[in-house]
């Protein structure tokens, strides 16, 4: 154990109190952001990040509300910066801020931009404040920042931030933001959202030098060393709780289904989860090498340490059984990650890595199914992975640019169906409203439900996926990036598979038709429709053990037929929409 003996003594409580402030710091910040942003991914679908990390980039606190795969990396951001600031001999004043995006040091990838404040305590630096956030273009190829899908290369897919003063001292370095405006579709949104970024991690700052005066430099400290101490012994007593040995598993990514080539498609993720004592490691060997000119790479810092950490933490430490769990560099102390260099979770710069959502997200279902073989009872099956469509039109030769995020679902569990139609494991955001879609943009939403009578069957089914038809009033285009056409959700203990996801354009012309899960930049034209048909999650445990008055329940909302109540479940229902006690037992006799 690597757990520090050394630190200054500071009492439990204040230790809590302190760690209790950082949280709620944190989670102003991100409040602030919310308010201030000009988009909607940021305002209503919350894809940033906000967070509090120290001079050793040792991540303190980040904000509860916000998404994993944002606030997760902050730490990693710093410490990115930290390197290219001192291989440049350059230093940190008060005032500074520090723009960063570089996905080969710790950002998550391209559009994924942070904005870190240098704390400052009496003159010397004591921590960082720090925002993440998704933006809607970054100056690639097409317009957008998702669904840029052929991207050849890192340069193709954008601007590189790496370690940028945009303020020095507290002076604005004015040609950066030239720069910003004239490389950038809807530079107004986009650098709006950026200066709310500066303004949310200065709030951040401010609240933590009026933290240090109230307690002090030494008991601050010492609390911050106590709480991450606090947060590794946690993790350590759930890994040491588990059997010693090596529990593997492997998905699939769709890649490029359409791709003639066959090494861009149907590409293996692999996870052999080793477990000894009170400590992890999490080989990858064995996933897909990296594709050099398609961008569904995974940058490791950023990306895949955080799909890792964030699937390990919420199977072992499941809040709903363990309670509060500070989030802080404690919890992956014990945790090592192992991934060969070339590979799909460990690129090699510069192969391009700005469409690394999806398969990110997959890595940590293959995560979480490798712990099933340890912790089958705290594990969901399959889950249905998501998708990304950015639309996108011209306006009076001015851009708008939409992204809208397809949400997925998860399998089931010991003891609980899996959830419909939401955002699955990393990702965490929420859906953008119709009337928000419908009131700023050329778009109209058709329709938009519950798929019926497909999810993966088990004694708890899984969740279901959503359906939903973008109509475009005026011309534009459209990319996407996307999963799970080819391989369904895994089921689980005997349920069964999930559905797969579908996607459909409907064109006036009559020239549309079914489309596998990644589409380059798309010229759309005014009527065009895409019809998004999200996956369904595993089922967990044999169908047969289910509950006939919870099969009879689907059915009388409507999520599953009659036929398939018989044919999955084994479950009679009669006409009148009642459970035929002794033709189910026969049936599933």
């Amino acid at each position: 154990m690597n757990i520090q003996k050394n630190a200054p003594a500071v009492d439990h409580v204040t230790a809590s109190v302190i760690q209790g402030a950082l949280e709620n710091i944190a989670i102003e910040m991100g409040y602030k952001l919310m308010r201030m942003s000009y988009s909607s991914i940021i305002r209503e679908s919350e894809d940033f990040g906000a967070g509090l990390v120290d001079t050793q980039g040792r991540g303190l606190a980040e904000s509860a509300q916000s998404t994993p795969l944002q606030s997760g990396p902050i730490p990693g951001y710093v410490r990115g910066m930290q390197k290219i600031l001192a291989q440049r001999g350059e230093t940190l004043k008060p005032g500074d801020v520090i723009m960063h995006n570089d996905a080969y040091s710790g950002a998550s990838h391209g559009p994924d931009v942070g904005f870190i404040v240098p704390v400052f305590y009496r003159d010397e630096l004591i921590a960082f404040s720090a925002t993440t956030a998704h933006h809607l273009d970054i100056g690639a190829l097409t317009p957008g920042s998702c669904g840029i899908v052929d991207a050849i290369d890192a340069y193709a897919e954008g601007l590189q931030f790496k370690a940028i003063h945009v303020y020095s001292e507290g002076e604005k370095v004015i040609p950066v933001w030239h720069i910003l405006r004239d490389n950038i579709r809807v530079s107004d949104l986009v650098v709006g959202d950026m200066e709310a970024q500066i303004a949310a991690a200065r709030i951040g700052s401010e609240r933590l030098v009026e933290l240090i005066d109230r307690y002090g430099k030494t008991v601050f400290q010492a609390a911050c060393e106590n709480v991450m101490d606090h947060s590794e012994r946690l993790m350590r007593q759930a890994i040491a709780a588990l059997p010693d040995g090596t529990y593997a598993a492997t998905t699939y990514i769709d890649g490029y289904l359409d791709d003639p080539n066959p090494a861009n498609r149907e590409l293996p993720l692999a996870v052999a989860i080793t477990v000894e004592g009170d400590e992890m490691v999490v080989d990858l060997t064995g996933t897909a090498p990296q594709i050099p000119d398609k961008p569904i790479n995974m940058p490791l810092h950023g990306t895949v340490d955080i799909a890792i950490w964030l699937t390990v933490r919420s199977v072992l430490l499941d809040t709903d059984v363990h309670g509060h769990i500070p989030v802080n560099d404690g919890l992956v102390r014990p945790i090592k990650i192992v991934a060969p260099e070339g590979c799909l979770a460990n690129p090699i710069f510069p192969a391009p890595t700005i469409a690394r959502f999806c398969p990110g997200n997959q890595l940590a279902d293959t995560v979480m199914k490798a712990l099933a073989g340890v912790a089958p009872s705290q594990v969901s099956a399959g889950i249905g992975n998501l998708r990304v469509i950015a639309f996108t039109g011209l306006q009076n030769s001015e851009h708008w640019v939409h992204m809208e995020i397809f949400e997925g679902s998860y399998g089931g569990r010991d003891g609980k169906d899996g959830m419909d139609a939401v955002d699955t494991l990393y990702a965490n955001t929420r859906n953008n409203p119709i009337e928000d879609i419908e009131s700023h943009l050329p778009l109209r939403v058709d329709r938009y439900e519950l798929r019926e009578d497909v999810c993966g069957a088990g004694q708890w089914r899984g969740g279901l996926g959503s359906v939903r038809e973008f109509v475009y009033l005026d011309d534009g285009g459209a990319s996407i990036e996307g999963e799970g056409h080819k391989f369904p959700p895994w089921g689980f203990r005997g349920g069964n598979d999930g559905g797969s996801a579908g996607l459909r354009l409907d064109r006036t012309d009559g020239k549309g038709g079914e489309l596998p899960s990644k589409l380059p930049y798309t010229p759309v034209q005014a009527g065009d429709r895409f019809v998004c048909v999200g996956p369904a999650g595993g089922g967990y445990g044999d169908p047969l053990l289910r509950d006939p008055e919870q099969v009879l329940a689907d059915v009388t909302d409507g999520l599953i037929s009659i036929d398939t109540a018989a044919n999955d479940y084994g479950v009679v229902i009669t006409d009148d929409l009642a459970v035929d006690d002794a033709a189910t037992a026969q049936r599933r006799g």
